[in-house]
Protein backbone atom coordinates (compact mmCIF):
# COMPACT_ATOMS: atom_id res chain seq x y z
CA UNK A 1 0.00 0.00 0.00
CA UNK A 2 1.22 3.32 -1.32
CA UNK A 3 1.73 6.40 0.66
CA UNK A 4 -0.99 8.80 0.01
CA UNK A 5 1.21 12.65 -1.33
CA UNK A 6 1.25 15.61 1.08
CA UNK A 7 -0.44 18.82 0.45
CA UNK A 8 2.12 21.30 -1.34
CA UNK A 9 3.63 24.05 1.54
CA UNK A 10 1.69 27.40 1.94
CA UNK A 11 3.59 30.67 0.24
CA UNK A 12 3.18 33.28 2.71
CA UNK A 13 4.98 35.66 1.00
CA UNK A 14 2.70 35.52 -1.50
CA UNK A 15 -0.50 35.45 1.08
CA UNK A 16 1.16 38.58 2.31
CA UNK A 17 1.07 40.16 -1.02
CA UNK A 18 -2.04 39.25 -1.91
CA UNK A 19 -3.74 40.53 1.66
CA UNK A 20 -1.62 43.75 1.03
CA UNK A 21 -3.05 44.45 -2.32
CA UNK A 22 -6.66 44.11 -0.77
CA UNK A 23 -5.53 46.08 2.04
CA UNK A 24 -4.30 49.16 0.18
CA UNK A 25 -7.16 48.63 -2.14
CA UNK A 26 -9.49 49.13 0.49
CA UNK A 27 -7.70 51.84 1.91
CA UNK A 28 -8.08 53.69 -1.33
CA UNK A 29 -11.47 52.70 -1.74
CA UNK A 30 -12.28 53.75 1.56
CA UNK A 31 -10.13 57.44 1.21
CA UNK A 32 -11.60 57.81 -2.57
CA UNK A 33 -15.32 57.47 -0.45
CA UNK A 34 -14.31 59.59 2.21
CA UNK A 35 -12.57 62.41 -0.35
CA UNK A 36 -16.06 62.48 -2.18
CA UNK A 37 -18.41 62.50 0.82
CA UNK A 38 -16.27 65.18 2.21
CA UNK A 39 -16.23 67.16 -0.97
CA UNK A 40 -19.33 65.78 -2.72
CA UNK A 41 -21.33 63.79 -1.12
CA UNK A 42 -22.37 65.49 2.20
CA UNK A 43 -23.74 68.15 0.72
CA UNK A 44 -25.92 65.84 -0.72
CA UNK A 45 -29.79 65.59 0.32
CA UNK A 46 -31.89 63.21 -1.56
CA UNK A 47 -35.38 61.48 -1.35
CA UNK A 48 -37.31 59.43 -3.80
CA UNK A 49 -40.97 60.60 -2.06
CA UNK A 50 -41.26 63.38 -4.84
CA UNK A 51 -43.97 63.92 -7.03
CA UNK A 52 -44.79 65.90 -10.26
CA UNK A 53 -47.11 68.66 -9.61
CA UNK A 54 -48.90 71.03 -11.81
CA UNK A 55 -51.84 73.69 -12.31
CA UNK A 56 -54.85 71.71 -12.39
CA UNK A 57 -57.45 73.71 -13.38
CA UNK A 58 -61.11 72.62 -13.37
CA UNK A 59 -63.88 73.40 -15.44
CA UNK A 60 -67.06 74.50 -14.06
CA UNK A 61 -70.12 76.19 -15.36
CA UNK A 62 -70.92 79.85 -13.94
CA UNK A 63 -74.62 79.34 -14.59
CA UNK A 64 -76.37 76.31 -14.71
CA UNK A 65 -77.97 75.16 -18.18
CA UNK A 66 -78.47 71.32 -20.80
CA UNK A 67 -74.92 70.46 -22.28
CA UNK A 68 -75.75 70.54 -26.30
CA UNK A 69 -71.59 70.19 -27.07
CA UNK A 70 -68.45 68.72 -26.00
CA UNK A 71 -65.55 70.51 -28.10
CA UNK A 72 -62.91 68.20 -26.20
CA UNK A 73 -61.83 65.09 -25.14
CA UNK A 74 -59.53 63.59 -22.59
CA UNK A 75 -56.06 64.21 -23.87
CA UNK A 76 -57.18 66.45 -26.40
CA UNK A 77 -54.39 69.76 -27.03
CA UNK A 78 -56.36 73.48 -26.21
CA UNK A 79 -55.21 76.79 -26.05
CA UNK A 80 -56.95 79.72 -23.97
CA UNK A 81 -59.66 80.98 -24.97
CA UNK A 82 -61.08 77.54 -27.06
CA UNK A 83 -64.52 76.60 -26.26
CA UNK A 84 -64.47 73.68 -24.35
CA UNK A 85 -68.40 72.47 -23.47
CA UNK A 86 -71.74 74.44 -24.93
CA UNK A 87 -74.84 74.79 -22.43
CA UNK A 88 -78.36 75.50 -24.43
CA UNK A 89 -78.85 79.30 -24.36
CA UNK A 90 -82.39 79.45 -25.12
CA UNK A 91 -83.33 81.15 -21.49
CA UNK A 92 -80.66 82.97 -21.75
CA UNK A 93 -80.98 84.69 -24.90
CA UNK A 94 -84.82 85.03 -24.33
CA UNK A 95 -83.85 87.06 -21.06
CA UNK A 96 -80.79 89.03 -22.93
CA UNK A 97 -84.03 89.94 -25.27
CA UNK A 98 -85.93 91.16 -22.75
CA UNK A 99 -83.32 93.11 -20.55
CA UNK A 100 -82.06 95.09 -24.13
CA UNK A 101 -85.80 96.35 -25.02
CA UNK A 102 -85.94 97.35 -21.04
CA UNK A 103 -82.60 99.48 -21.58
CA UNK A 104 -83.89 101.13 -24.63
CA UNK A 105 -87.31 102.27 -22.84
CA UNK A 106 -85.72 103.37 -19.74
CA UNK A 107 -83.14 105.47 -22.12
CA UNK A 108 -86.26 107.03 -23.70
CA UNK A 109 -88.10 107.70 -20.82
CA UNK A 110 -84.84 109.48 -19.00
CA UNK A 111 -84.51 111.93 -22.48
CA UNK A 112 -87.96 112.40 -21.79
CA UNK A 113 -87.53 113.56 -18.22
CA UNK A 114 -84.72 115.86 -19.59
CA UNK A 115 -87.43 117.16 -22.35
CA UNK A 116 -89.91 117.64 -19.51
CA UNK A 117 -87.44 119.74 -18.06
CA UNK A 118 -87.96 122.32 -20.46
CA UNK A 119 -91.43 122.44 -20.70
CA UNK A 120 -91.08 122.96 -17.06
CA UNK A 121 -88.57 125.98 -17.23
CA UNK A 122 -91.55 127.41 -20.07
CA UNK A 123 -93.86 127.22 -17.49
CA UNK A 124 -92.23 128.85 -15.31
CA UNK A 125 -91.85 131.63 -17.39
CA UNK A 126 -95.46 131.68 -18.44
CA UNK A 127 -96.36 131.76 -14.77
CA UNK A 128 -94.41 134.38 -13.82
CA UNK A 129 -95.37 136.88 -17.12
CA UNK A 130 -99.57 135.92 -15.45
CA UNK A 131 -98.22 137.28 -12.10
CA UNK A 132 -96.77 140.75 -13.66
CA UNK A 133 -99.51 141.03 -15.42
CA UNK A 134 -101.94 140.10 -12.15
CA UNK A 135 -99.87 142.54 -10.30
CA UNK A 136 -100.49 145.66 -12.42
CA UNK A 137 -104.16 144.90 -12.58
CA UNK A 138 -104.00 145.16 -9.16
CA UNK A 139 -101.67 148.39 -9.33
CA UNK A 140 -104.86 149.87 -11.74
CA UNK A 141 -107.28 148.40 -9.70
CA UNK A 142 -105.79 149.78 -6.69
CA UNK A 143 -105.46 153.65 -8.04
CA UNK A 144 -109.08 153.47 -9.53
CA UNK A 145 -110.18 152.92 -6.16
CA UNK A 146 -107.90 155.50 -4.60
CA UNK A 147 -109.46 157.94 -7.15
CA UNK A 148 -112.99 157.54 -6.70
CA UNK A 149 -112.62 157.27 -3.16
CA UNK A 150 -112.86 160.92 -1.86
CA UNK A 151 -114.95 161.62 -5.00
CA UNK A 152 -118.23 159.94 -3.67
CA UNK A 153 -118.75 162.32 -0.71
CA UNK A 154 -118.98 165.19 -3.12
CA UNK A 155 -121.35 162.95 -5.21
CA UNK A 156 -118.44 163.70 -8.16
CA UNK A 157 -118.47 159.78 -8.55
CA UNK A 158 -121.57 157.60 -7.80
CA UNK A 159 -121.60 154.89 -4.83
CA UNK A 160 -121.91 152.17 -7.56
CA UNK A 161 -119.45 152.99 -9.48
CA UNK A 162 -117.33 152.93 -6.24
CA UNK A 163 -118.41 149.76 -5.14
CA UNK A 164 -117.60 148.56 -9.07
CA UNK A 165 -114.03 149.89 -8.19
CA UNK A 166 -113.64 148.08 -5.27
CA UNK A 167 -114.98 145.03 -6.55
CA UNK A 168 -112.36 144.91 -9.41
CA UNK A 169 -109.67 145.84 -6.61
CA UNK A 170 -110.52 142.74 -4.24
CA UNK A 171 -110.85 140.56 -7.64
CA UNK A 172 -107.02 142.02 -8.93
CA UNK A 173 -105.99 141.00 -5.52
CA UNK A 174 -107.33 137.60 -6.16
CA UNK A 175 -105.82 137.11 -9.30
CA UNK A 176 -102.04 137.79 -7.74
CA UNK A 177 -102.78 135.40 -4.98
CA UNK A 178 -103.46 132.68 -7.65
CA UNK A 179 -100.78 133.78 -9.83
CA UNK A 180 -98.30 133.85 -7.28
CA UNK A 181 -99.29 130.67 -6.05
CA UNK A 182 -99.30 128.96 -9.60
CA UNK A 183 -95.68 130.59 -9.91
CA UNK A 184 -94.51 128.82 -6.81
CA UNK A 185 -96.37 125.24 -7.92
CA UNK A 186 -94.28 125.62 -11.34
CA UNK A 187 -91.00 126.40 -9.77
CA UNK A 188 -91.37 123.38 -7.29
CA UNK A 189 -92.50 121.02 -9.96
CA UNK A 190 -89.52 122.52 -12.05
CA UNK A 191 -87.01 121.57 -8.87
CA UNK A 192 -88.44 118.34 -8.57
CA UNK A 193 -87.95 116.99 -12.37
CA UNK A 194 -84.17 118.79 -11.69
CA UNK A 195 -83.77 116.36 -8.66
CA UNK A 196 -84.31 113.23 -11.25
CA UNK A 197 -81.65 115.09 -13.75
CA UNK A 198 -79.28 117.51 -12.15
CA UNK A 199 -75.60 116.14 -11.94
CA UNK A 200 -75.93 113.58 -14.85
CA UNK A 201 -76.11 112.54 -18.65
CA UNK A 202 -78.30 110.48 -19.95
CA UNK A 203 -76.28 107.55 -20.25
CA UNK A 204 -74.96 107.86 -16.69
CA UNK A 205 -78.61 108.46 -15.09
CA UNK A 206 -79.22 106.04 -12.53
CA UNK A 207 -82.04 104.44 -14.17
CA UNK A 208 -80.17 103.68 -17.30
CA UNK A 209 -77.28 102.56 -15.31
CA UNK A 210 -79.91 99.92 -13.83
CA UNK A 211 -80.87 98.62 -17.01
CA UNK A 212 -77.39 98.62 -18.20
CA UNK A 213 -76.71 96.10 -15.88
CA UNK A 214 -79.54 94.30 -16.51
CA UNK A 215 -78.10 94.06 -19.81
CA UNK A 216 -74.64 93.10 -18.49
CA UNK A 217 -76.38 90.60 -16.56
CA UNK A 218 -77.96 88.67 -19.18
CA UNK A 219 -75.22 88.73 -21.60
CA UNK A 220 -72.94 87.46 -19.39
CA UNK A 221 -75.23 84.90 -18.60
CA UNK A 222 -75.27 84.01 -22.46
CA UNK A 223 -71.52 84.38 -23.27
CA UNK A 224 -71.11 82.01 -19.69
CA UNK A 225 -73.30 79.57 -21.72
CA UNK A 226 -70.12 78.66 -23.23
CA UNK A 227 -67.08 77.40 -21.36
CA UNK A 228 -63.49 78.87 -22.85
CA UNK A 229 -60.14 76.86 -21.70
CA UNK A 230 -58.72 79.49 -19.56
CA UNK A 231 -55.49 78.45 -19.86
CA UNK A 232 -53.03 76.55 -22.56
CA UNK A 233 -52.93 73.27 -21.74
CA UNK A 234 -54.46 69.21 -21.82
CA UNK A 235 -57.97 68.02 -21.26
CA UNK A 236 -58.03 65.12 -18.03
CA UNK A 237 -60.51 63.79 -16.34
CA UNK A 238 -63.28 64.46 -18.67
CA UNK A 239 -66.92 63.74 -16.86
CA UNK A 240 -69.51 65.69 -18.95
CA UNK A 241 -72.04 64.36 -20.73
CA UNK A 242 -74.20 65.36 -23.60
CA UNK A 243 -78.22 66.44 -22.57
CA UNK A 244 -76.17 66.35 -19.03
CA UNK A 245 -78.08 69.10 -16.83
CA UNK A 246 -75.40 70.73 -14.68
CA UNK A 247 -75.90 73.20 -12.34
CA UNK A 248 -72.74 76.28 -11.62
CA UNK A 249 -69.42 75.20 -9.72
CA UNK A 250 -70.00 72.00 -11.12
CA UNK A 251 -66.61 70.00 -12.49
CA UNK A 252 -67.17 69.16 -16.00
CA UNK A 253 -63.28 68.47 -17.22
CA UNK A 254 -59.72 68.97 -16.40
CA UNK A 255 -57.29 71.15 -17.89
CA UNK A 256 -53.55 70.64 -17.15
CA UNK A 257 -50.68 73.05 -18.00
CA UNK A 258 -47.95 70.44 -19.16
CA UNK A 259 -45.61 72.66 -20.01
CA UNK A 260 -44.99 74.67 -16.19
CA UNK A 261 -45.18 71.70 -14.33
CA UNK A 262 -42.89 71.67 -10.78
CA UNK A 263 -42.50 68.87 -8.15
CA UNK A 264 -42.92 68.83 -4.47
CA UNK A 265 -40.57 66.64 -3.04
CA UNK A 266 -41.11 65.41 0.68
CA UNK A 267 -37.84 65.18 2.54
CA UNK A 268 -37.64 64.48 6.10
CA UNK A 269 -37.86 66.55 8.95
CA UNK A 270 -33.97 65.59 9.18
CA UNK A 271 -32.86 66.74 5.85
CA UNK A 272 -34.25 70.19 6.17
CA UNK A 273 -31.13 71.80 8.10
CA UNK A 274 -29.24 72.20 5.13
CA UNK A 275 -31.63 73.05 2.33
CA UNK A 276 -32.00 76.95 1.02
CA UNK A 277 -34.17 78.77 -1.54
CA UNK A 278 -32.08 78.82 -4.92
CA UNK A 279 -30.37 75.53 -4.37
CA UNK A 280 -29.53 73.47 -7.80
CA UNK A 281 -31.22 69.68 -7.73
CA UNK A 282 -30.84 67.08 -10.09
CA UNK A 283 -34.18 64.76 -10.55
CA UNK A 284 -34.47 61.85 -11.95
CA UNK A 285 -38.05 60.53 -13.61
CA UNK A 286 -38.90 56.80 -12.97
CA UNK A 287 -40.65 57.09 -16.30
CA UNK A 288 -37.55 57.58 -18.22
CA UNK A 289 -35.21 56.08 -15.60
CA UNK A 290 -31.50 56.81 -15.39
CA UNK A 291 -30.70 57.97 -18.95
CA UNK A 292 -32.76 61.38 -18.81
CA UNK A 293 -32.01 63.60 -15.65
CA UNK A 294 -33.53 67.25 -15.12
CA UNK A 295 -32.31 70.07 -13.40
CA UNK A 296 -34.14 72.66 -11.23
CA UNK A 297 -33.63 74.99 -8.22
CA UNK A 298 -35.01 74.51 -4.68
CA UNK A 299 -38.29 77.02 -5.11
CA UNK A 300 -39.29 77.41 -1.65
CA UNK A 301 -40.01 75.61 1.63
CA UNK A 302 -43.51 74.13 2.49
CA UNK A 303 -44.57 75.87 5.77
CA UNK A 304 -45.90 72.81 7.79
CA UNK A 305 -45.49 69.26 7.07
CA UNK A 306 -47.70 66.68 4.79
CA UNK A 307 -49.65 65.52 8.17
CA UNK A 308 -50.33 68.94 9.38
CA UNK A 309 -52.76 69.92 6.55
CA UNK A 310 -54.01 66.56 6.32
CA UNK A 311 -57.58 65.86 6.02
CA UNK A 312 -57.26 64.01 9.43
CA UNK A 313 -54.50 65.44 11.30
CA UNK A 314 -52.65 63.44 13.51
CA UNK A 315 -53.66 63.32 17.53
CA UNK A 316 -50.68 62.76 19.48
CA UNK A 317 -52.17 63.74 22.67
CA UNK A 318 -54.32 60.47 23.03
CA UNK A 319 -53.35 56.90 23.68
CA UNK A 320 -49.78 55.46 23.46
CA UNK A 321 -47.71 57.64 20.97
CA UNK A 322 -44.66 56.35 18.86
CA UNK A 323 -42.54 59.07 17.25
CA UNK A 324 -43.35 59.03 13.24
CA UNK A 325 -40.41 60.85 11.17
CA UNK A 326 -42.67 64.17 9.57
CA UNK A 327 -41.67 65.14 5.84
CA UNK A 328 -42.22 68.93 4.62
CA UNK A 329 -42.79 69.14 0.70
CA UNK A 330 -40.42 71.52 -0.72
CA UNK A 331 -41.44 72.57 -4.37
CA UNK A 332 -38.36 72.15 -7.05
CA UNK A 333 -38.83 74.27 -10.11
CA UNK A 334 -37.83 72.70 -13.35
CA UNK A 335 -35.93 73.71 -16.52
CA UNK A 336 -38.49 74.87 -18.99
CA UNK A 337 -36.20 73.54 -21.71
CA UNK A 338 -35.49 69.64 -20.54
CA UNK A 339 -39.19 69.99 -19.41
CA UNK A 340 -40.35 70.41 -23.06
CA UNK A 341 -37.67 68.06 -24.36
CA UNK A 342 -38.73 65.53 -22.13
CA UNK A 343 -42.37 65.87 -21.04
CA UNK A 344 -43.61 64.68 -17.81
CA UNK A 345 -47.31 63.98 -16.36
CA UNK A 346 -48.52 64.94 -13.24
CA UNK A 347 -48.31 62.43 -10.30
CA UNK A 348 -45.52 61.00 -12.11
CA UNK A 349 -42.71 59.52 -9.15
CA UNK A 350 -39.09 61.80 -9.41
CA UNK A 351 -36.14 61.21 -7.41
CA UNK A 352 -34.93 64.61 -5.94
CA UNK A 353 -31.16 65.09 -5.21
CA UNK A 354 -30.19 68.93 -3.87
CA UNK A 355 -26.74 69.97 -3.72
CA UNK A 356 -26.62 72.35 -0.31
CA UNK A 357 -23.08 73.24 -0.57
CA UNK A 358 -24.16 76.73 -0.56
CA UNK A 359 -25.83 77.64 2.21
CA UNK A 360 -25.91 81.19 1.34
CA UNK A 361 -29.53 81.51 0.65
CA UNK A 362 -32.85 81.70 2.93
CA UNK A 363 -35.23 78.96 3.82
CA UNK A 364 -38.73 81.09 3.79
CA UNK A 365 -39.44 83.59 1.46
CA UNK A 366 -39.43 87.43 2.50
CA UNK A 367 -41.20 89.65 0.06
CA UNK A 368 -44.65 89.45 -0.73
CA UNK A 369 -45.12 87.61 -4.58
CA UNK A 370 -44.08 90.76 -7.28
CA UNK A 371 -46.78 89.01 -9.54
CA UNK A 372 -49.74 86.99 -9.82
CA UNK A 373 -48.78 83.37 -9.31
CA UNK A 374 -51.20 82.88 -12.81
CA UNK A 375 -53.71 85.22 -14.92
CA UNK A 376 -56.02 84.94 -17.89
CA UNK A 377 -57.89 87.39 -19.93
CA UNK A 378 -60.54 85.02 -21.69
CA UNK A 379 -62.98 86.54 -19.27
CA UNK A 380 -62.08 90.14 -19.55
CA UNK A 381 -62.81 89.61 -23.52
CA UNK A 382 -66.16 88.61 -22.65
CA UNK A 383 -66.41 91.71 -20.54
CA UNK A 384 -65.51 93.93 -23.90
CA UNK A 385 -67.71 92.04 -26.01
CA UNK A 386 -71.04 93.17 -23.54
CA UNK A 387 -69.91 96.50 -22.86
CA UNK A 388 -69.90 97.22 -26.74
CA UNK A 389 -73.27 95.81 -27.06
CA UNK A 390 -74.73 98.65 -24.17
CA UNK A 391 -73.43 101.33 -26.03
CA UNK A 392 -74.71 100.40 -29.02
CA UNK A 393 -78.08 100.77 -27.77
CA UNK A 394 -77.85 103.33 -25.58
CA UNK A 395 -76.47 105.39 -28.98
CA UNK A 396 -79.62 103.72 -30.77
CA UNK A 397 -82.03 105.42 -28.52
CA UNK A 398 -80.01 108.60 -27.97
CA UNK A 399 -80.13 109.29 -31.49
CA UNK A 400 -83.63 109.01 -32.13
CA UNK A 401 -85.56 112.48 -32.73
Amino acid sequence: MTEAASPPAANPAGRRRGLTIIAIAAALAAAGWGGWHWFHGRHRQTTDNAYVAGNVVQITPQVGGTVIAILADDNDAVKAGQPLVKLDTADAQVALDQAEAQLAQTVREVRALYSGNETLKAQVALREADFARAQADLAKAQDDVNRRGPLVASGAVGKEEFQHATAQLAAAKSAVTAAQSATLAAKEQLATARVMTEGTSVEQHPNVQRAVARVREAALALKRDELPAPIDGHVAKRSVQLGQRVQAGAPLMTVVDLDKLWVDANFKEGQLADLRIGQPAELVADVYGTKVSYHGKVAGLGAGTGSAFSLLPAQNATGNWIKIVQRVPVRVALDPAELAAHPLRVGLSMEVTVDTADRNGKTLADAPRAQAVAATGVYSAIDREVDERIRRIVRGSLSLH
